[in-house]
């Protein structure tokens, strides 16, 4: 299977890092057991990095960052008044708190949001889409997603949707592990684990 899904790449771009790694690997340790998931988490970590890039330089070239693009498309999707808590976009950020609010501090003087406390309970932040914000992000997020399409013009609706079924389970599984990685006890490696640094 490996073989046919290299060959059909090479036959359409020349050339295959993944499969090329994985070869490697193959040819000094052939004792490892299967090298599919290599394979898999090295296509999945060149894709990030891909797209990551494209948008980022889509984002700048609209004077915005890619965290800045994240906030104002969760404010916009966020209901009519497109509001949130600076502690519930630094939960969809994936930042601390410390980290949104510094994330912030420059939407604000660049005048995408607005901050207020909350009327009854004055610990909360609110944050809202100003309107200089809104306009910016219904300007561009059209653009983002007809990128993200062409971005996958290649896979007709079938195989996207099993594509999206299949890393849906993926992500399913990598949560189960992390969550019980979270559960094991921290020890530093014995001197006599000299591999386990890589």
């Amino acid at each position: 299977m490996t073989d046919a899904v290299v060959t059909n790449h090479e036959a359409a771009t020349g050339t295959d890092k993944v499969a090329d790694v994985v070869r490697d690997w193959l040819r000094e340790r052939p004792d490892l057991p299967s090298l599919a998931a290599m394979g898999i988490f090295g296509r999945l970590s060149r894709i990030a990095a891909r797209q990551r890039a494209i948008f980022n330089a889509r984002h700048e070239a609209a004077g915005l960052s890619l965290g800045s693009f994240d906030v104002l498309a969760n404010l916009r999707r966020s209901g009519p008044d497109s509001q949130k808590t600076a502690s519930e976009l630094a939960e969809s950020s994936m930042l601390s708190s410390g980290g949104i609010s510094l994330r912030l501090d420059r939407m604000e003087a660049d005048e995408l949001v607005e901050r207020r406390r909350d009327a009854v309970d004055r610990r909360l932040v609110r944050v809202t889409l100003s309107p200089r914000g809104r306009e910016l992000i219904d300007a561009v997020y059209g653009q983002h997603v007809r990128a993200q399409s062409a971005l996958l013009a290649d896979l007709d609706d079938d195989e996207l949707a099993e594509l999206d079924r299949l890393l849906r389970k993926v992500e399913v599984s990598i949560d189960r592990h992390a969550a019980e990685a979270r559960d094991l006890p921290v020890r530093a490696p014995s001197a006599a684990e000299p591999g386990r640094a890589g």
